[in-house]
């Protein structure tokens, strides 16, 4: 999963610049992300989250590292792509529930770069996703998923790339 981890906390760490929707507005009168979601993050993430594949993908074929999961570029571009997906859907309709920038939103703010790269995996590679994500592998991920994304939000906090520590 580290494909997908990565990405949010660098597109954070990295982004500013022109945002994603162009400041334009919904119908329902609210932007369609808000200024948080800006092309530049979006692009350095899903870098990140294939350069940290590629780098999976290489260490497990120089060294035999069999424990971790057979990526394909395939697979961690998916992966990539998929979380930064998930956590714009997420945002769009964080904004048409009235949340603002920064806002809770329990369980959602925690799995939505999770569902995004498994819904991608799911249409575009579903073979690598039903060998490598097997049911104890996927309890993991449920597990672990919140707690990463506590302990990150923390950490950008303290960097002073979140304005929220949630």
């Amino acid at each position: 999963m580290l494909p997908a981890y990565l990405p949010n906390p660098i597109a954070a760490l990295c982004g500013g610049g022109a945002p994603i929707d162009g400041g334009r507005l919904y119908r329902d009168g609210r932007r369609f992300f808000g200024d948080g979601k800006t092309w530049r993050g979006l692009f350095a993430g899903i870098l990140a989250g294939v350069a940290a594949g590629v780098l999976q993908i290489w260490a497990a074929g120089t060294y035999g590292i069999s424990m971790l999961p057979q990526q394909t570029l395939l697979s961690v571009a998916l992966l990539s792509v998929g979380a930064l997906l998930g956590d714009l859907a997420k945002s769009f309709f964080k904004r048409r529930l009235g949340k603002e920038r920064g806002a809770k939103w329990p369980i959602a703010d925690q799995y939505d770069l999770v569902a995004g790269a498994f819904l991608l995996l799911l249409v575009f590679n579903p073979a690598w996703l039903f060998s490598e994500v097997t049911l104890p592998v996927f309890i993991c991920i449920l597990i672990i998923t919140p707690l990463l994304h506590r302990v990150t939000n923390i950490i950008g906090y303290f960097l002073k790339v979140k304005e929220v520590p949630w």
